[in-house]
């Protein structure tokens, strides 16, 4: 099969997507996030409702929301119980998503040099996302909370795009979820009211390529082991 320019363009944009832990300070030009967001919009959802929400926070609004997302994670007694919106993980782990979770951990945890006992600096890492991973740009997603699975669904190929029109401009970016428990403190940082949800967060910026956290590459299974063909 010949692959055609395009083809090209398009693979390359989705296959050399990872998530990205170490920003560089650079700027990104506004026109350029807009760009992305305008590229992801065109993202399917069913009936063309379109419920995806983002906020962008760049310059002293990310500085004064990174500083006291941390300040939380670092004294959770201060906010009280912090509790996800909806449950990311399951309750309980199974084989084999127990053991894809466990490798890349410990994959990028021996990168760092932490051992496994040393708690301190994993839990230093951790607090790492809500600087953003240092990125120039951070993202909040929303849905509205009358919306049903489905748009949850949509709103999960407009993520892909964003991630993906950002690869095509030659920038990176880093889901995160570990901004979900969270949610009291950001909405008003961000002007975000109760009527949504919050989603996840992403950091968007150049990557630092002398970071070597930024060498992790997360292994995929072959379609062998998660598509069957009936013919």
């Amino acid at each position: 099969m010949i692959q055609t320019i395009q083809q090209q363009y398009v693979d390359e944009a989705i296959t050399s997507r990872k998530s990205v832990r170490a920003f560089l300070p650079d700027p990104i030009d506004r026109a350029d996030i807009e760009q992305i967001l305008a590229v992801a919009s065109r993202a399917p959802s069913g009936s063309n409702i379109q419920p995806w929400k983002a906020y962008v926070i760049t310059g002293e609004p990310l500085r004064a929301l990174s500083d006291a997302l941390l300040a939380a994670y670092e004294d959770p007694e201060k906010w009280g119980p912090l509790q996800e919106e909806y449950r990311y993980y399951p309750h309980e782990w199974a084989s084999p998503y127990i053991e894809r979770r466990r490798t890349v951990g410990i994959a990028m945890y021996q990168l760092l040099g932490i051992g496994k006992q040393d708690k301190d600096r994993m839990r230093a890492q951790h607090g790492r996302n809500f600087r953003f991973f240092d990125a120039p740009v951070g993202l909040m997603f929303s849905v509205d909370r009358t919306m049903n699975a489905g748009s949850w669904l949509d709103f999960g190929c407009f993520l892909q795009n964003v991630m993906t029109a950002a690869r095509a401009r030659g920038l990176d970016t880093c889901p995160q979820a570990a901004f979900n428990p969270y949610h009291r403190i950001i909405r008003p940082h961000i002007g975000m009211p109760d009527s949504e949800i919050l989603m996840c967060g992403m950091a968007l910026g150049k990557a630092d390529q002398s970071a070597v956290v930024n060498s992790l590459q997360t292994e995929r299974e072959p379609v062998s082991v998660f598509a069957r063909f009936i013919q």
